[in-house]
Formats: C-alpha cells, structure tokens, sequence
C-alpha cells in the first residue's frame, strides 16, 4: 500500500515538472514547432498521411493501453500478510 502511495505521489511530481515545462517560453516555442511541422506534413503530404492513417491507429491502441495504465500491469490491490 505505502509503495503504491509512493508511486503515485513520484508520479505527480513528474507531471508538475511537464506542466511547468508546457507553461515555460522554451514549451511553447517546441508546442509551437511541433504543430507548425505537423501542419507542414499534413499540407505537403496528405496522400502519404492518409494511407498510414489505419496503421497509426492500429499502433495506438498498444501504445495507449501500455502508457495508459501506468508502464505495464501493476496490481492495484496488494494483498499483505499481516
């Protein structure tokens, strides 16, 4: 139970690190840069994008069921021997 509280709370903090990251001049400009080259390729590319479309989806149903539930299979409920 502690481990999992310590778990959580590590967690959190790396968050606030992101979202102070994301509110910071230098996040903006990459949040910036990164949509500026996403729209560059959708413009340029749209033929190439729209026929990777299905396999990008394909690939984020692994990646969002592995990063969503926390880097893999962690038992929520630990039993303890007390």
């Amino acid at each position: 139970m502690i481990r999992m509280l310590v778990g959580n709370a590590k967690r959190s903090l790396d968050m606030d690190g992101f979202r102070s990251f994301l509110g910071s001049t230098t996040g903006l400009f990459v949040c910036l840069v990164l949509a500026a080259l996403g729209g560059y390729l959708l413009w340029t590319h749209t033929g190439h994008v729209l026929t990777a479309l299905p396999y990008l989806i394909l690939l984020a149903c692994p990646l969002m069921h592995f990063f969503g539930h926390g880097h893999g299979h962690k038992h929520h409920a630990e039993k303890t021997s007390d």
